[in-house]
């Protein structure tokens, strides 16, 4: 697998995730036109399903690439804000019998910003579309539970690994999700996410590794794997 299989619909949504499949044209149209009209109109209909299919699996694949070490055959695994699910498509095919929970907001905010959103209110994501994605790249409905966030309704599983690739602490507050991720995670769970403030998380979690410095960013990120909190 080279490329993914995407509709325009998915297509809309991958370019609303990540801002690195937005061609120089586009950034000059949501510059000048607002990122309503660019968010609502113009990204639904300035595609190029082929190239955002390539490009997406290629950025896809790197972030896997950061993070495989971390992974093994069985894993039982949480996603928190993964988009359409391009990283689990690929860690899918790469490993047996994974399983995958995801937790979702079901709706595209009508002005996006990309900043950070102490209320976590931001959302560009359809869980009906989520599912298509998977279910077209090969991802069988047995192996993945699609969680809506906005429901209060949250897993209670015990995870092996807990994914969340610029969302969690990228775009809003980690206290958002801390009581809860300490109640899914055991001693032997790596949390990874990504940070302006790796060093904040020494106090939180007994070990803490920078696994990706992202210079990037604006902010200058890092993505950091994180294990057992501390009492």
């Amino acid at each position: 697998m080279e490329n993914f299989k995407l509709d325009r619909n998915l297509a809309h949504l991958a370019i609303l995730q990540r801002i690195e499949l937005t061609t120089s044209f586009q950034k000059k149209i949501r510059k000048l036109f607002g990122r309503y009209l660019f968010s609502k109109v113009f990204s639904k209909y300035m595609l190029d399903l082929d190239k955002i299919s390539k490009d997406y699996y290629k950025i896809m694949y790197h972030e896997f690439l950061t993070i495989k070490k971390f992974m093994n055959s069985n894993q039982n695994i949480l996603s928190i804000g993964a988009g359409i699910g391009g990283l689990e498509a690929i860690i899918n095919n790469s490993f047996e019998d994974e399983k995958f929970t995801f937790i979702e907001r079901d709706f595209v905010s009508k002005k996006i910003r990309y900043g950070w959103d102490n209320e976590n209110s931001e959302a560009y994501n359809k869980l009906y579309l989520l599912r298509n994605f998977l279910l077209l790249n090969q991802v069988r409905s047995d192996k993945f539970t699609i969680v809506n966030f906005d429901k209060k309704n949250l897993p209670k599983d015990n995870f092996n690994l807990i994914i969340s690739l610029y969302s969690l602490d990228f775009h809003y507050d980690f206290e958002i999700y801390r009581s809860y991720l300490s109640k899914v995670s055991n001693d032997n769970t790596v949390i990874i996410f990504d940070t302006i403030r790796a060093d904040f998380f020494l106090d939180i979690f007994e070990d803490v590794s920078v696994i990706k410095v992202d210079s990037n960013t604006l902010h200058k990120s890092k993505r950091i794997a994180c294990r057992k909190f501390k009492k």
